[in-house]
């Protein structure tokens, strides 16, 4: 099952993607609520309901589509170092001749406010930084919540999975010694189109995920090459911490960034330029890069 946000009219709804359109969840009766899909994680469609949707009219060209979740539970959770190869490439890039494999996972966050939709810009404002960067990640949407999960019950705590670019101002991060600031900035989580129901992706660690600028393919791996698998994410965090409905976890980049230098055409991300994150089984995430 695909469920999107979308506007339409000057109005959000969760919404069925369909192979014909999008079907606006809020015009079911009692569902006025349906404003994201976060709505479904709590109240998930009943047969009859998907059954009536699949018999409504449907959406298509006055479609925008909106982050799947607007304003998640709670910030953005992002694991950094995830990838052998993107772990190398960052050494490199500080001048490092030698590496070390993290042990546990890197967290990170970033807030509800860089968010941002399929086909939405990417704020480039050069007040800010002048070295815009992209990483395309698989991320997890939390469907149950719960606190110091166990490895062999961590993806029955899973709704779906969907693409985030964690994009970053690199000249910000390595000047602050911390990731939050040069990654929480507003748009820098682009995300979506949809998110894809667990149930529909049968081994979310075999996902080929690329990512291409003016269509040229920069990063190119697969998720079986995470250090830390997704059962390790959910199990690490949610040590102490409570995981909750709706809840947002970004699992890393493989390597190519522009930062690392090593793939193809190199170069930091310019305004016009076209950012797209594909992971098999769930979907395409395009964004422009746009002067403020």
């Amino acid at each position: 099952m695909k469920l999107a946000t979308i506007k339409w009219n000057d109005s959000t709804s969760a919404a069925l993607v369909t192979d014909d359109g999008y079907a606006p969840i809020r015009v079911l009766p009692g569902r006025a609520d349906a404003v994201d899909v976060l709505s479904l994680i709590h109240s998930p469609l009943t047969e009859t309901e998907l059954t009536a949707l699949a018999a409504s009219s449907v959406l298509t060209g006055s479609v925008t589509l909106l982050a799947p979740i607007l304003n998640p539970p709670k910030n953005i959770f992002c694991v950094g170092k995830n990838y052998v190869e993107h772990v190398k490439e960052g050494a490199a890039a500080e001048g490092l001749t030698e590496f070390t494999i993290p042990a546990y996972p890197t967290w990170f966050s970033k807030p509800h406010t860089a968010l941002t939709g399929h086909d939405s810009g990417i704020v480039y404002d050069r007040a800010f930084t002048s070295e815009l960067d992209y990483e395309g990640e698989l991320a997890i949407v939390i469907g149950r919540g719960g606190r110091n999960i166990s490895p062999s019950a961590a993806l029955d705590h899973v709704f779906g999975y969907t693409i985030v670019n964690d994009v970053t101002a690199r000249d910000v991060q390595q000047s602050h010694g911390q990731w939050f600031r040069g990654k929480g900035a507003d748009t820098y989580a682009p995300c979506g189109p949809w998110i894809i129901s667990a149930a529909d992706i049968v081994d979310p660690q075999n996902l080929r995920i690329t990512t291409a600028v003016d269509g040229k393919v920069r990063q190119d791996d697969t998720t079986k090459n995470m250090i830390f698998d997704i059962v390790s994410l959910i199990v690490d965090l949610s040590q102490g911490t409570t995981l909750e409905p709706g809840d947002i976890i970004a699992t890393g980049t493989p390597q190519g960034v522009a930062w690392g230098k090593t793939a193809p055409g190199l170069g930091f991300l310019e305004v016009g330029q076209q950012v797209t994150v594909e992971i098999e089984q769930i979907g395409v995430l395009s964004n422009v890069v746009a002067a403020l």
